[in-house]
């Protein structure tokens, strides 16, 4: 039989997460690619979920998510960022931020519309914009003094008759840049000017290091009503396999993405909704804590990669460390992380995965600093192997 998949998935195969994370599972090596912290949440939230699950909150919640967690999202919002949104049809509960940017794309985009993309991004943006048949416009984060940044004409050189949106990953993953208020206000202009919806992908949102600040695109003038903002509880709370994220945006927006929605998955665990909606109002102290512990993490690991040899850059946000593998004497970053287990005995990703243009990141590999101080000085005790092999 020929190859069954549909065309348009055929250059989606398996991810490069599940590849790394195969190969540390068989050398025994330690994972620094899949960014997953290896220690849980808030205590007191889990047992919300375990009372939750053994309290019979198992069966099917409402489509649009359990009401109190749809309260607690926009009441955080209002708190945090100053943005009013109905949890009455302003908010929707998604199986994690993954189904809703995936949800958001089927539903708001049409074959043949344009999406733009700052690349490197994340691997998902890309399958999302091919299920509904849609256009990649990548726009480049280059290195400039020391962070990653988009240059406006390329921004506005990406913009075609077909453009319907601008996906924005703000604090970004790979790069860990939190795009500053200008660079926002570019994007802002943009879509505008251009009648552009923002996607915006906010899960790092309480990730951010040395008092920079994360801004909602929706915040900026006339954003409100153009954005889709989607966060999530597995960043923020350290439970990644929740799967518990969420939607604000317009009333039409929402109904929208819903309509997708509901035939993807229909709804998301409850237990996990109700632990979140009481970490969402009650756990907010620990986030702090957690970041503050992260961006020791981001030092400790930052630091040991220096030594080893990296060019490191500096991230104001996420989980991960970027690096330029060049003054080590390797080019290919692909072709390193397959071979760090053997070399090291660690595993990272390549970036130039995340690229339309892989040669654009081809010397780049990403570390994730979200594990325990062992794990990280072992990493690096590991990596100082590689000046002997450059």
């Amino acid at each position: 039989m020929d190859e069954p998949l549909v065309t348009r998935m055929r250059a989606f195969g398996t991810t490069v997460f599940a590849e790394m994370t195969g190969l540390a599972v068989r050398t025994g090596s330690i994972n620094l690619g899949q960014g997953f912290p290896d220690t849980d949440g808030p205590p007191a939230m889990l047992d919300r979920a375990a009372r939750a699950v053994l309290g019979g909150a198992n069966q099917y919640p409402p489509g649009p998510g359990m009401p109190e967690l749809r309260q607690a999202v926009a009441d955080h919002n209002k708190a945090h960022y100053g943005l009013d949104y109905d949890p009455d049809g302003e908010v929707l509960v998604t199986v994690g931020a993954t189904e809703a940017l995936a949800a958001t794309v089927l539903a708001l985009c049409e074959p043949g519309d344009e999406v733009i993309v700052f690349e490197p991004y994340y691997d998902s943006y890309a399958a999302s914009i091919a299920l509904a048949g849609a256009v990649r416009r990548p726009v480049p984060l280059r290195p400039v003094d020391g962070r990653f940044a988009f240059d406006p004409a390329d921004l506005r050189a990406a913009v075609g008759p077909r453009t319907r949106a601008v996906l924005v990953n703000s604090p970004h993953n790979p790069t860990g840049t939190v795009f500053t208020r200008e660079e926002l206000t570019a994007i802002a202009e943009l879509c505008r000017e251009r009648d552009l919806i923002a996607i915006t992908d906010e899960v790092y949102e309480h990730l951010t290091y040395d008092g920079v600040e994360h801004i909602p695109m929706a915040t900026l003038p006339g954003m409100r009503e153009r954005t889709v903002m989607i966060s999530s509880a597995g960043k923020t709370f350290s439970v990644t396999g929740w799967k518990t994220g969420w939607i604000c945006a317009p009333a039409a927006l929402v109904r929208a993405v819903q309509t997708v929605k509901q035939f993807l998955t229909f709804t998301a665990g409850g237990p996990w909704q109700l632990a979140v909606a009481y970490a969402l109002r009650e756990e907010l102290d620990w986030v702090a804590g957690l970041r503050d512990g992260l961006a020791a993490k981001r030092d400790r690991l930052s630091d040991g990669l220096r030594a080893a040899g990296f060019e490191v850059y500096r991230p104001a946000g996420t989980y991960f460390v970027q690096t330029d593998i060049r003054p080590l004497g390797f080019t290919d970053g692909l072709e390193l992380a397959r071979r760090l287990p053997e070399l090291a005995g660690v595993v990272a990703i390549p970036t130039q995965v995340f690229y339309d243009r892989p040669e654009l990141g081809r010397h780049f590999v990403r570390f994730a600093f979200c594990k325990r101080d062992e794990i990280i000085d072992d990493a690096v005790t590991r990596l100082r192997r590689l000046r002997s092999n450059a």
